[in-house]
């Protein structure tokens, strides 16, 4: 039988909080209050992949209206930058709001693989090549990029929460950013 994992760092002190705590951390990483209460609720969480395959499950029983929920949280990433360039940040805000005016919530998409100088490239081609979707196609791959955006955000939440043992965020040779699209996980 393979050893059990033991949590340290910051899942320590995620598995302790107090279970509102918990879930208002969790709306920092996915707007839905089911997935969040469900996620706080199974704690603890014996390591970081137990709670983000636990986050992807959850992340997959949404309901068409918690992930409604989700998309009404989010905004448009922006890549660092971005407003330095007059046309790529004009050409952004247009897509965008063709985006929004034809699905009716913001534009996700995660960016955690993609180098910062790429970032605006992936976005705007994000954002033309899904305006051809339907509304249901649409609907599974938002759905799908805030899974994969809510992964990065709790491996940074609980990467930045304080480690029980020294009570200094776990720094573990990551960047500490705590929502920046640019972290991998």
């Amino acid at each position: 039988m393979p050893a059990q994992a033991t949590p340290h760092g910051g899942l320590i002190h995620f598995n302790a909080l107090p279970q509102d705590t918990a879930e208002d951390a969790l709306l920092s990483c996915c707007g839905s209050r089911a997935w969040a209460h469900r996620l706080a609720a199974h704690r603890p969480y014996p390591d970081l992949d137990a709670l983000l395959a636990a986050a992807d499950e959850a992340a997959y029983d949404l309901g068409p209206g918690d992930v409604t929920q989700a998309l009404a949280c989010e905004e448009l990433p922006l890549p660092q930058g971005a407003a330095a360039y007059t046309a790529a940040h004009t050409a952004l805000a247009a897509a965008h709001s063709a985006y929004e005016d034809r699905f009716g919530h913001a534009f996700v998409i995660c960016l955690d693989a993609v180098a910062p100088g790429e970032a605006l490239d992936h976005l705007l081609a994000g954002l033309r090549d899904r305006l051809g979707n339907d509304r249901e196609e649409e609907r599974i791959v938002a759905a799908e990029e805030l899974r994969r955006l809510a992964r990065g955000r709790i491996a940074r939440l609980v990467r930045n929460l304080p480690n029980a043992r020294t009570g200094s965020p776990d720094t573990t040779g990551q960047q500490s950013a705590t929502n920046s699209p640019y972290v991998p996980v």
